[in-house]
């Protein structure tokens, strides 16, 4: 046999191997695409609606969805490179595991920016959120007040039904006008007695109702309004008593040096609690649990907002109603104070567009 019959012919089952091979790679690539492609697609949506509306626009299955929808794609990445799958593929991969992992392990602020911005625009955002349920519990608190005011003027006993003994401070409808009037202008040394009303003040009565009046938020607003009610009625009470006998004017200094920041502070904890309860009744197109996700934090800012309030009115009864006796500069301490309130839960953290949403609204 020569040489040429003996050696073997090339076989043509070779290139047939290779076009094999090629075609399970390819087909490999669409079957690792077509098991994989709805969880980029999900983390995909999420990005684009966080870089659009962020992070505040997803709920809260969203949000524990995030991080696992990343680690999914970074691991279909490691898995892509290692077959070696087309490059738009790996590319597409990269791209979308770096936006994600930006959301998921971005860098995060230092505590003291953070602060910053919450009282910049945080605080001042969240109050003006809760301008509808403030509204509404400051009518309630001036409508019990008033009722309360207007029984106790006809009917002194009033007084005794609606205040409680341990808020009367020795003052009862026995008291002489001279026993009043002792207690709006003291003659006990200043900074004693001004270290102990703010101490008592601080941690006992009004923070307390405050703290109460939001977490009853939760209790579908009922209690809230009950407790909005009742302090109504005691401040009422308490300003008729006084002005049964011919101290009202001076009542109402002595109150406001610190009762109007007072006041306010407890209506806004008591409105962060309504819309908290208003969530819950009507949690709209989310569900409750995603309702209170996004209302929740707000909510809880404001009710941080009453509190640094409730401070405040703590040292200004403390200190400054003790060393500030006219009656004039009462008054102007306390509606100043108001007014920076005011000013800033009005006017901070405003961007160009709320100032032309404000305008549009206020114009005829």
């Amino acid at each position: 046999m020569s040489d040429v019959e003996s050696t073997p012919a090339a076989s043509p089952a070779e290139p047939r191997e290779s076009e094999l091979s090629a075609d399970a790679l390819a087909m490999r690539s669409v079957i690792f695409r077509h098991e994989r492609k709805s969880s980029w697609q999900e983390l995909e949506a999420l990005l684009n609606r966080i870089e659009k509306s962020g992070l505040r626009s997803l709920s809260t299955h969203d949000l524990v969805r995030l991080p696992n929808l990343y680690r999914s794609t970074v691991s279909s990445l490691s898995v892509a490179r290692s077959i070696s799958l087309d490059r738009n593929l790996l590319d597409y991969l990269e791209a979308l595991s770096a936006r994600a992992y930006f959301y998921v392990y971005g860098p995060r602020k230092p505590f003291g920016p953070l602060l910053v911005a919450f009282f910049a625009s945080g605080l001042p955002n969240a109050v003006r959120a809760q301008r509808w349920p403030v509204a509404i519990v400051a009518l309630v608190l001036v409508a019990s007040a008033v009722a309360a005011y207007m029984l106790t003027k006809s009917d002194v006993s009033w007084y005794s039904m609606l205040m409680p003994d341990s808020m009367a401070g020795g003052r009862d409808i026995a008291s002489s006008r001279a026993e009043l009037r002792s207690t709006l202008y003291p003659s006990t040394p200043v900074l004693e007695q001004s270290w102990q009303v703010f101490s008592s003040f601080l941690f006992t009565n009004n923070t307390r109702v405050s703290f109460l009046m939001f977490a009853l938020g939760f209790a579908l607003t009922a209690p809230t309004f009950l407790l909005v009610v009742h302090n109504g009625m005691i401040l009422g009470a308490f300003i008729a008593l006084f002005d049964n006998h011919g101290l009202l004017i001076d009542v109402l200094a002595w109150l406001s040096i610190h009762g109007i920041t007072e006041m306010s502070a407890i209506v806004l904890a008591a409105a962060a609690g309504v819309r908290l309860g208003m969530t819950i009744l009507f949690p709209g197109k989310h569900t409750r649990v995603d309702a209170l996700a996004r209302e929740g934090p707000l909510a809880a800012q404001a009710a941080i907002g009453a509190m640094l309030m409730l401070i405040s009115a703590a040292i200004l009864e403390g200190f400054f109603r003790s060393w500030v006796q006219d009656i004039t500069a009462r008054f102007v301490i306390g509606f100043v104070a108001g007014g920076l309130w005011l000013a800033y839960f009005s006017l901070a953290g405003r961007t160009n567009r709320d100032r032309e949403h404000s305008d549009r609204d206020t114009r005829p």
